[in-house]
């Protein structure tokens, strides 16, 4: 990404969607030539001159200082994700560093796979910040058939849910889930800009997808801890599970997620039958491979 145009378009995307109602300023009459928020408005609210926002906005944010990065943060109603990508995108190095690229992990330290392996009555897994899923639990690799069937390995979310069909049988909210998945590879872009291989994903899907063209231009960052989760599996229907993110510190760039469910509700009983319906499934792939040897 180019830097000036980012901080450029980002804080103008954000200036564009508050109003001077949202903002607590008095209310115009009269037609406004801008969407949202004027400049002059911003640099009042931030508590800083109109010359300094306006130099700021056109993409100069070199030398800025926490304070005025954290009132032009409460000047346009960001959220953690988007205050941080603002940190990020101030704090970048002028020009690109090879000792800043950083290769997000592709393999796992074995007790990580045996950490999932030891969660039972949940799909839980592992992914990296390019969205690449690296390994699964049981109930995981059950309930993720329709990504996984894709033979390029590693099986990437993003890849998977805006270029695959079969995604928008999955997620029943599909748009929400394109949604996040684009915010979260804007953040990561901000985090690291420097990064060929995220370069080269968001470069493939903004060439196979023009939905995608358009979220990413969206300027939308998001953070994705916790929530509800709705899913439909082939095997077993409809699901209504929860989901909790958890950052390995130990391996910095890996995630763990894992998708409970109620306990004694009927997602709950459909994540047995998807264990169940697994475990056959894996005993017939043994016997065939049996047959044939």
């Amino acid at each position: 990404m180019d830097d000036r145009a980012e901080i450029k378009e980002f804080l103008t995307s954000r200036r564009a969607r508050i109003t001077p109602e949202q903002a607590g300023l008095p209310a115009h009459t009269g037609n406004r030539r801008v969407k949202g928020l004027r400049r002059e408005e911003v640099a009042v609210l931030a508590g800083i001159s109109i010359d300094y926002y306006v130099r700021l906005e056109r993409g100069n944010l070199s030398g800025a200082s926490d304070s005025v990065l954290d009132g032009i943060a409460h000047a346009l109603h960001l959220d953690d994700a988007e205050r941080q990508y603002l940190y990020d995108l101030a704090h970048r190095a002028p020009t690109p560093a090879p000792a800043r690229h950083r290769t997000p992990a592709t393999r796992l330290r074995p007790a990580l796979q045996h950490m999932l392996d030891a969660i039972t009555d949940a799909p839980a897994w592992i992914h990296n910040a390019h969205q690449d899923l690296l390994a699964t639990n049981h109930l995981a690799r059950a309930l993720y058939a329709p990504l996984l069937a894709d033979p390029r390995r590693p099986p990437n979310i993003a890849r998977f849910i805006y270029l695959d069909p079969a995604a928008h049988a999955f997620l029943p909210d599909w748009d929400k889930a394109a949604d996040d998945v684009a915010a979260m590879l804007r953040g990561e872009a901000g985090r690291n800009p420097y990064d060929k291989d995220l370069t080269d994903l968001i470069g493939e899907l903004s060439t196979r997808s023009e939905i995608f063209r358009k979220r990413w231009a969206n300027h939308n960052v998001r953070q994705h801890r916790t929530g509800p989760k709705k899913l439909y599996h082939p095997a077993v229907g409809d699901l209504e599970l929860n989901f909790e993110t958890m950052s390995l510190t130990s391996d910095p760039g890996l995630t763990l997620v894992i998708y409970p469910a109620v306990p004694d509700s009927p997602s709950a009983d459909a994540l047995r039958l998807l264990s169940t319906w697994a475990a056959t499934q894996h005993q017939q792939e043994n016997n065939l491979q049996d047959r044939l040897a």
